[in-house]
């Protein structure tokens, strides 16, 4: 096979260098296609592009494949702590003992916020969507630590950039879970992990300290790393393209949690959590639901299943079915919500039009399902899923940064009016 494709445009022949990853992905090189031959090439929602060349992430949805670093993500979820495969993604390999203590000392060190922030957070209406607030936050963090302004900043200082953010993100995001329920905020703990001390904030009030289970910390730790990268998804790429300007790692990371916002991306598990309501709601007949997702010309979706990448099956979600086992049988929770969701898996594994279809429940069913049994609401699904994204954001911006990858600034073709002469107003 040669090493370039040949393309053939108005009567001139021109070559395209083929790009070849480690594991046989293969690309056009067209970086210099408009300069050589006048065209650019169109692709709506980039879903053919290539933005650029990464070593962190290895997806493929034809086979059911998830790789951070190379290692399979079944090995990194029953193996490592959410804080191991951070370091890992951030920094290329996996940690010595020595490496993650200096590394939780070190965040150990940032993880308090400061005391203005409450005072933002009193700004918000008790009822705002933890989204916007959080997005705030984090914006705000380039206001307290103005020095993440500097795009020349040492490596050194780069890397404090990155603590402090790990650091201080699960305490912003419980003290705007606090201040929404009007109670006080919780300090962090360096007694504690970083899970641990996440669920201690969210949870625990002045008349009841939260007593962290094991099983419960096991799966909320395997929920951040389930979804702590996924390659160059709509909030990767946005916080990538964000970086490309030299904006701070805060402005860059606060991007992503907008675009996370988006139903489309960061509310699938919160639309499960609907769906199931909808059907409770309605009688809970699972068979009549079911029997309406079969339907091609009802309305009605099942959420949660299939995925949009994983044409096969999501390897997260049969990680995240175990955690969910453990967690049911652990807390005992009466709740006909969770009784419809388990009866929807058990058709959807073994119902031949699922089945044929490889409509599996994906890693939104499971950790949607997960969140409700712990006590987490609805709309802080996707600030939790911002937790778990944070290393991958990081890693992509600091990879993207380290590389010198030129401004992001994509072409378009103009459809619009030609030239025409301007009309006065009172013409018009």
């Amino acid at each position: 096979m040669s090493d370039y494709a040949e393309l053939n445009l108005d009567g001139n022949s021109y070559q395209l260098p083929i790009i070849e990853g480690t594991e046989h992905e293969k690309g056009l090189d067209i970086s210099k296609l408009r300069a050589t031959t006048g065209h650019i090439t169109v692709d709506t929602g980039f879903k053919n592009t290539g933005s650029t060349q990464s070593s962190i992430t290895f997806l493929d949805g034809e086979k059911g494949i998830l790789r951070y670093r190379g290692y399979p993500i079944e090995q990194i979820a029953e193996k490592s702590s959410f804080l191991e495969v951070a370091y890992l993604l951030i920094y290329g390999q996996l940690p010595s003992q020595a490496e993650l203590d200096q590394f939780m000392t070190s965040i150990k060190e940032e993880w308090l916020v400061h005391e203005d922030i409450k005072t933002i957070l009193t700004g918000f209406p008790a009822d705002s969507h933890p989204m916007g607030v959080l997005s705030s936050l984090v914006t705000a963090q380039t206001a307290f630590f103005p020095e993440s302004l500097d795009p020349y900043r040492s490596a050194e200082k780069v890397n404090r950039t990155i603590i402090r953010l790990i650091a201080k993100m699960p305490t912003m995001v419980a003290w705007a879970y606090t201040r929404s329920k009007g109670r006080m905020s919780n300090y962090p703990n360096n007694e504690l992990g970083y899970v641990e001390n996440f669920l201690k904030m969210m949870f625990s009030t002045r008349a009841q300290e939260y007593e962290v289970d094991p099983i419960i910390k096991d799966a909320m730790d395997k929920i951040f790393i389930l979804h702590a990268d996924h390659e160059q998804n709509c909030s990767t790429s946005t916080v990538r393209i964000v970086g490309s300007s030299h904006a701070s790692l805060y402005a860059s990371i606060a991007a992503g949690v907008n675009a996370l916002w988006g139903p489309l991306h960061g509310g699938a598990n919160q639309k499960v959590i609907e769906m199931l309501s909808h059907i409770e709601e309605n009688g809970g007949d699972v068979g009549k639901f079911i029997d309406k997702a079969k339907d091609s010309d009802d309305p009605f979706r099942l959420m949660g299943f299939g995925h949009r990448v994983y044409k096969n099956f999501d390897p997260r979600a049969t990680i995240l079915k175990k955690s969910a086992d453990q967690v049911f049988e652990k807390l005992q929770i009466d709740d006909p919500m969770l009784d419809i969701a388990k009866h929807l898996e058990d058709v959807a594994l073994k119902d031949e039009y699922f089945v044929k279809r490889k409509l599996y429940p994906n890693v939104d069913f499971y950790s949607g399902i997960i969140m409700k049994a712990i006590g987490i609401p609805i709309e802080m699904f996707p600030v939790m899923f911002s937790i778990g994204r944070l290393p991958g954001w990081i890693a992509q911006w600091k990879e993207m940064r380290e590389h010198q990858e030129p401004i992001g600034r994509p072409r378009q073709i103009y459809v619009g009016a030609t030239e025409r002469d301007y009309v006065p107003l009172d013409k018009r």
